[in-house]
């Protein structure tokens, strides 16, 4: 029998990946996690998840640390690296693959074109290979069997969500034909270890939440709290992002871009604090934090 862990009572985390600096949509999110964790008295993480040694960057995981450091962020404990567990990843998917939750893929690219996309325009599984089992063939992708699951959760930012797996994401990958193990494996695996009770992060990963709670009851884990902020899109209208090559926040200008994702987040902060001490904009900030007043767009520019 699994022997059920002591959960604290708030601890929540930041997890980046070394794909490139951080921007300023990455300290929205920061900010927003932070401040959740530091006015319930709880633990805030630090965890860089380069579990896809593909798209590291060299020096990026020193870059982001020292600029969290530089915007007076304090996390609790040593920073978290994904590529120093791999064998949890492994058990994890090896106990899936015992309880029969887990089947081989070999659907090709041109095959997935032929699928059904869903709103962000990725294409959902069609359960092709599900009689297939576990063969151990080379070249397959793993997948997990969502058979015909409806999850539901309440999210503190957007209320009550559902997602239909089979409809929304049909049969996702565990493990990837490469052999590296899936960023939806890995977080929920993670986020249990580290015994994650609330995740603050952007909305774009609010799609990803309804699978991660699929894998972590299948996996007896137990679900944390969720709450999602909105995005900051660039002037084209798309999410600033590593891959749309957002530009890294600018050194030397900690204090106005801390009120400025304060600002995003609905926060209001006095225009003098953008020339105040970095630990003076977190004095006020701890002071008048309330996520009431997040705004419930999903994605806005900003300015």
């Amino acid at each position: 029998m699994k022997q059920e862990k002591i959960r604290i009572r708030y601890c929540g985390r930041f997890a980046p990946s070394p794909s490139g600096p951080l921007h300023f949509g990455s300290i929205v999110t920061a900010v927003g996690s932070f401040l959740e964790a530091c006015t319930q008295g709880g633990k805030w993480l630090v965890r860089i998840e380069d579990v896809d040694v593909t798209r590291i960057r060299p020096g990026m995981d020193s870059l982001i640390l020292r600029t969290l450091e530089n915007h007076g962020f304090v996390w609790t404990g040593e920073v978290v690296y994904q590529h120093c567990r791999i064998e949890a990843y492994r058990a994890a998917l090896d106990d899936l693959c015992a309880r029969k939750h887990v089947y081989e893929c070999l659907c090709s690219r041109k095959e997935m074109g032929l699928w059904p996309v869903n709103s962000e325009g990725e294409p959902v599984y069609p359960g092709i290979c599900r009689h297939k089992g576990l063969n151990s063939a080379a070249g397959s992708t793993r997948r997990l069997n969502v058979q015909d699951a409806v999850i539901s959760f309440c999210d503190a930012t957007y209320g009550i969500q559902v997602s239909e797996l089979a409809r929304e994401a049909g049969d996702f990958v565990l493990q990837r034909k490469d052999g590296l193990y899936a960023y939806q494996l890995a977080v929920v695996v993670d986020d249990d270890w580290q015994q994650i009770t609330h995740v603050v992060r952007g909305s774009d990963l609010l799609t990803s939440t309804g699978r991660q709670i699929f894998l972590q009851k299948a996996l007896d884990f137990p679900v944390p709290a969720y709450r999602h902020l909105p995005v900051v899109l660039n002037s084209f209208g798309k999410k600033l992002s590593k891959q749309n090559l957002a530009q890294p926040v600018e050194p030397k200008r900690e204090s106005q871009t801390l009120c400025r994702a304060l600002s995003f987040l609905g926060q209001d902060p006095p225009d003098e604090l953008g020339r105040a001490r970095v630990e003076d904009v977190w004095t006020w900030a701890r002071s008048n934090w309330n996520p009431s007043r997040i705004p419930l767009y999903k994605q806005a520019r900003f300015p």
